[in-house]
């Protein structure tokens, strides 16, 4: 009996696109603490400047500013990150909405020119508020 090569073509297309669409689901339904390392979510940030500094709002709900990273790379963009998750007396609780993002969250944001002195972080309404000094400003 002579194979037939369109038809085990067609077969080994099916399968693997079988196998891709379960990874996939996999992919999609797995806990996002199981993806630490990969940023599943970016918050939305405010860019405020005064003759002083530049202030950068961050709408993190739930987070505390210790566990959220703020660094000025050197292309001159702000990186935000952290993971936001569920508190553990949630965690049993039973789901019947859940809007909020959780998992880690990565956000690079473009920073007004200029040179930074200091930076400041504090919690204000749900919101990290990080607060870059210029350079040669005296603040106040």
């Amino acid at each position: 009996m002579a194979r037939d090569p369109v038809h085990d073509w067609m077969w080994s297309e099916a399968c693997q696109m079988l196998a891709r669409a379960e990874r996939l689901h996999r992919e999609f339904f797995n806990p996002a603490g199981a993806r630490v390392s990969t940023p599943t979510w970016e918050p939305p940030v405010d860019v405020l400047e005064t003759a002083g500094e530049v202030l950068v709002l961050v709408a993190l709900p739930g987070v505390a500013p210790e566990q959220a990273e703020a660094v000025i790379a050197e292309d001159g963009h702000l990186v935000i990150g952290g993971t936001r998750v569920l508190p553990e007396a949630l965690r049993s609780a039973a789901i019947h909405r859940l809007e909020l993002p959780q998992g880690r969250f990565l956000r690079r944001v473009p920073l007004p020119a200029g040179r930074y002195s200091g930076v400041s972080r504090s919690m204000v309404d749900g919101c990290l508020v990080i607060t870059l000094q210029k350079a040669g400003s005296s603040g106040g």
